[in-house]
């Protein structure tokens, strides 16, 4: 199965994370530099959910920002 919410559509999305080294100017260093840039996955909160789709109860991935706002209405 995929990891991508049924409700709205939302799956993976590719970043990176960037390390850092040295002291922020601001706070009295030199200035931060870059050292290494290492690819990423950021990956939406799915969870599994009994829900009512068209009239039965079905088994869905939905993500929470979904299921918060109201989207899904829970069988049971």
């Amino acid at each position: 199965m995929s990891r991508r919410c049924e409700i709205c559509g939302k799956g993976q999305v590719r970043g990176n994370t960037i390390l850092r080294r040295g002291q922020a100017k601001k706070k009295g260093g030199i200035g931060q530099h870059v050292t290494a840039v290492t690819p990423r996955l950021f990956k939406p909160n799915l969870q599994n959910v009994r829900a009512v789709i068209a009239g039965e109860h079905r088994r869905i991935k939905a993500c929470a920002n979904c299921i918060k706002t109201g989207l899904v209405t829970k069988a049971g």
